[in-house]
Formats: C-alpha cells, structure tokens, sequence
C-alpha cells in the first residue's frame, strides 16, 4: 500500500451581495458549525472559514491523502496562503480507513512533492516506519536513496485531483462554510469509492 500527499486550491466566485448582515443582525448567532460523522471525519468550523489570499487570489487550499489506486482517503482545508508542510500531520489524522488490530496502519511508502520536504515530516514517517518518497529542496543535502521510480507514480494523485475537479463544486468553493464544503468532498469521495468497487451509486 503506498499513499500520497497534495494539495488542491478552489477559488472562490465573486459576490455582489453584502459581505456582512446589516447592523443589530446575525444568522444563526451563538450557533457553532460541525461536521459530523465518524472522529476523523468531524471537523468544527474554523474562524476564518478556510479562506485566505495566496498568490491564486482568494480561496481555500484543499489538503489530500490518496492511495495507489487513485481514492482519496483524508481531507482537510486551510487558507489559500497557508503552507502544506504545516498541516501535514493534521490531514494524515483525518485518514478514514479503520484501523484494524493486528493489521498494518500506515503504508510502506507515503509521497509527496519538495513541499513536504521538512524534518518534522521525515521524523514522522520514520516514526511510523514508511518510507518517504519526498524529493529534497535545492538548500537541502541530496537524498542518495530517492526512488525516483517510485515517485514517479505521483502522477496517480495528479490525476485523482484532476477528476475531482470535474465536479464544479470543489473546483469552485460556494460555500461559505468549510464544513459544508468539505462535506461535498466527502460525497465525491464516496461516490469514486463506489464506482471503484463497481457498485451502483446514488447519484
């Protein structure tokens, strides 16, 4: 089993409307956001509500881990501007496989491009045993071990990405809310599961 790390970004449309409720009202007030579901999968609304300005403009950047076969199986959203390496750990927590006792949680190899190449990252994947196909940054010592092989079938999760981005939906953030967007991630993830697997889908 190997899995992959990377990053998507979804713009945000312009709005006409008002960015804020008028004076003396607010929608919802007190009222706090969730995602429920399995602990993985919860996710409380963040402050900013995972928008932020990165040199794409204005929009959210969509953290994910994918298997060798191309399904998705954790997400996780930040600010546009945020870096991926900061959020590595919190998006590996949010793996929705079940860990089974006695069976191997964590793949032998885990990819990712030189945006994940920082020690805290290597010193979780030695930590947990998987080998990191992460390519080194130009001030950083030449990895002699790199399988380039190996990460050249990074290109799995490129096209994953590229699937997902068909659904109009991700590509382009609506909502407001994080939680409800990451909640659309989470139905396209069920449904490529799905189709995978070659059963019938609800849509």
């Amino acid at each position: 089993m190997a899995a992959w790390a990377a990053t998507s970004g979804a713009s945000t449309p312009r709005s006409s409307g008002p960015v804020t409720p008028p004076p003396g009202r607010k929608k919802n007030p007190g009222r706090a956001r969730v995602l429920v579901g399995p602990k993985a999968a919860q996710l409380q609304e963040p402050p900013n509500h995972a928008l932020g300005y990165s040199q794409g403009g204005f929009g959210t950047k969509v953290h994910l881990v994918c298997e060798d076969h191309g399904i998705l199986l954790g997400i996780d959203v930040t600010p546009g501007q945020r870096h991926e390496s900061k959020f590595f750990e919190t998006v590996i927590e949010r793996v929705l496989v079940p860990h089974r006792r006695g069976q191997p949680y964590w793949p032998e190899r885990m990819a990712g491009d030189k945006g994940y190449s920082y020690r805290h990252i290597r010193r979780w994947l030695k930590r947990h045993g998987t080998r990191g196909v992460i390519p080194t940054r130009k001030n950083q010592p030449r990895d002699l071990g790199f399988e380039k092989a190996q990460y050249r079938r990074r290109n799995i999760v490129e096209r994953a990405v590229g699937w997902y981005k068909e659904c109009r939906h991700l590509a382009t953030r609506y909502d407001k809310l994080a939680v409800n967007y990451v909640a659309f991630w989470l139905v396209a993830m069920m449904e490529r599961g799905l189709r995978f697997l070659g059963l019938p889908d609800t849509a």
